[in-house]
Order: C-alpha cells, then sequence, then structure tokens
C-alpha cells in the first residue's frame, strides 16, 4: 500500500544547547543506566570515535548561507515504516532533539521503504521551505534526485546510518553513523567463540541496494575466514530486515541445511524471527544453534540474557545529537567531518542482564 505523501509539521520551542563535546547524550528516560565496557557507549548514547580525522566540508565551500537553527526549518526524511525499534527510535531522537534545541519547524516523512516516495518526499520538503536536511537513506543509490534539489538551493544535507554513494561536500555535506564492517567483524568473531571454531553457519542478509548489508557480510566473512576457517557458511539468503521475511527464509534454510549450528543475523528483526523458525524446527537457540545479530534492540538483548543468542552487536540509532550538533556547526561557518564514526557496542552474557534496560 503506498502511504501519502503529506508532511507533519512540528513546531518546536526551546533553547538551543549545543554541545561541542564527542561524547552526545541520548534522548530516553533510561539513558543514563548500566555501565559501558571498555570506553564503549551505554545504551541511550552515541560517542563519536575519538579519531575523526580525515576530510571535512564547511559552508563556504559547499556554498549558502549561516543560520541559527532556532529560526530554521529542518526536514527529516525516514525510510522505512516504523514497525522496526530501530527506525521508531531514530526518528524520536530527531524529534526529541529539535524539541531541546528550539528549532523553529521540524518537517518529517516516512518513505515506508518506497524509493520513489523517498525522493518526492524530500523534494516536497524543499518546497515547503527545509533550509537544511536530515535523510535516512532507504538506499545507496537512487536518491541522486532528490539531492540535486537540494544542492541546487544550497540546502545542506546530512545523511544517517546509510552512506550514499554520491560525493560528500559536493552532493551533500556529511554521513554519520556506525562502521558497519567492523559490525560484521565483531559479530564473526562472537559466532566463532560461540560455536567452538567448527560447524555451519547460515546468513540473513539485509536487503539489498546499500551498504549496510554489503559491509555486515563483507566484515563478518573476511573475519570467520580469519578467526575460525573451520567454520563453513552454507547459506547466505536475504531476510530483508524483516522479522516475518527471516523466519521465513530461516524455514527454508533449516529444510536445506538441517545441521546448521550457527545464525547470523544481519539486524535483530531477522534474528528474533530466525529464533521463532528454529523453535518451530524443534532446535534449541543457544544449544543447538548459536544466534548472532546486530542492532541492539531491547528485545534481542533479552534474548542474549535469557540464553537463546550468544551476542548482539550494537548500531544506535540515537542520531537527534549528533545530526543537530553537525548541523549548527555546519552552520555557524565551522569545519565539519565529511564520514563521523560512532562506536557502538557489545550485547554479551557477561553485561547484558545489567544493560537490557538501557537498550532501546
Amino acid at each position: 500500500m503506498t502511504a501519502s505523501r503529506s508532511l507533519r509539521p512540528v513546531q518546536l520551542a526551546g533553547i538551543a544547547v549545543l554541545s561541542a563535546a564527542l561524547t552526545l547524550a541520548g534522548c530516553t528516560k533510561s539513558e543514563d543506566s548500566g555501565a559501558s565496557d571498555s570506553g564503549k557507549s551505554t545504551g541511550g548514547e552515541q560517542v563519536a570515535k575519538d579519531d575523526i580525522s580525515g576530510p571535512t566540508c564547511d559552508l563556504k565551500t559547499y556554498g549558502g548561507d549561516k543560520i541559527d537553527l532556532k529560526t530554521a526549518v529542518v526536514g527529516f526524511s525516514q525510510s522505512e515504516k516504523e514497525a522496526n525499534p530501530f527506525r521508531i527510535a531514530e526518528t524520536q531522537s530527531i524529534k526529541d532533539e529539535a524539541a531541546k534545541l528550539g528549532v523553529k519547524q521540524l518537517l518529517t516523512t516516512n518513505a515506508n521503504s518506497q524509493l520513489s516516495k523517498q525522493i518526492s518526499d524530500i523534494q516536497d520538503m524543499i518546497n515547503q521551505g527545509a533550509q537544511a536536511l536530515v535523510v535516512a537513506p532507504l538506499n545507496s543509490d537512487g536518491l541522486e534526485p532528490a539531492l540535486a534539489a537540494a544542492r541546487a538551493k544550497d540546502i545542506p544535507v546530512l545523511t544517517v546510518d546509510r552512506k550514499v554513494n554520491s560525493e560528500p561536500c559536493k552532493d551533500y555535506v556529511a554521513f554519520l553513523g556506525s562502521n558497519f564492517v567492523e559490525q560484521g567483524k565483531r559479530a564473526a568473531q562472537e559466532m566463532a567463540k560461540a560455536m567452538g571454531n567448527k560447524g555451519k553457519v547460515a546468513i540473513l542478509l539485509g536487503s539489498s541496494g546499500n551498504n549496510v548489508t554489503t559491509d555486515r557480510t563483507n566484515g563478518f566473512v573476511d573475519e570467520m575466514k580469519n578467526v575460525a576457517p573451520d567454520i563453513e557458511i552454507v547459506a547466505q539468503q536475504t531476510g530483508e530486515f524483516t522479522r516475518e521475511k527471516g523466519q521465513q527464509v530461516m524455514e527454508q534454510i533449516i529444510q536445506a541445511q538441517p545441521d546448521i549450528t550457527g545464525v547470523y543475523a544481519e539486524n535483530d528483526e531477522m534474528g528474533l524471527g530466525a529464533l521463532v523458525a528454529l523453535k518451530s524446527a524443534g532446535k534449541t537457540p543457544g544449544t543447538d544453534v548459536q544466534v548472532v545479530s546486530i542492532d541492539g534492540t531491547r528485545n534481542a538483548v533479552q534474548k542474549v540474557v535469557d540464553g537463546e543468542m550468544a551476542a548482539v552487536v550494537e548500531s544506535n540509532p540515537r542520531f537527534g545529537p549528533l545530526a543537530f550538533d553537525t548541523l549548527q556547526k555546519f552552520l555557524n561557518g565551522e569545519a565539519v567531518p565529511q564520514n563521523v564514526v560512532i562506536d557502538d557496542k557489545l550485547y554479551g552474557k557477561d553485561n547484558a542482564p545489567a544493560e537490557v534496560s538501557s537498550a532501546y
């Protein structure tokens, strides 16, 4: 079903408080609960890596005028319907931070996983007077018409959580997000430990056409070859980042590969779907089959606590503080990194019980 293209303007008031620190507070009541290990972010926070050296972008190079966010209209384009906890937390973080900072007006849209709609959503927000845009891209390719429309008016665009195959500081300002290759590597390390460095693994791939799926797959496959060459990857099939599809695909894989002993799900929703399929097939997750996933949703972290998942690699969706901090610095004329990587944590058996309440 195609959703309507309606915009939802939200009038916001407040005092702009912009932190120059790299550690940026999160937007939920539970954000300070739980201690982190090895300096990783606790739930509810995003922490940019200390090393953010590299190419930068500034207003003089990109073009445009200085703007105070308290007088600005900002647009946020969400890519997927908010049935996934990641998307719910991501959108809420943007709304909460806009309200906290006193952004004059926030326009929000949701493309409901339709690329053509995301393009038209962004173009509509530009026509509504958006002076800056935060975009969670559906795919790495295809948003060029929307980026071009923004670029024609020197409207700064930040992309979050997925990269686009365009040129930073030319087609858009900067990308903010996780190191997805590193996430795949960490998942492989945890899987190898849980499986005792032997067995057969199936991969539930994310949706095609974006760098998240590609990077999480490459990171996992390459690291598995290094740390546990005796583990065989026997299936790779897309679950489209959804729980229902993850369950369906897992059911098919179990029939084709009944002796698998590990499942790597490239997001938690697929991992949770896989658990249902495994149990229905008479297998005991955590005993017969080890499951590792990526995202850090509360439901998945609880499965680590329950012993059904071996580990969950976090992919923190709370981009509001980092996105608006980056935007305001850029609009003030400061140089900002073209690529800001956040430092995600790992939920394992040792820390999951204490930190499940701070997951999203």
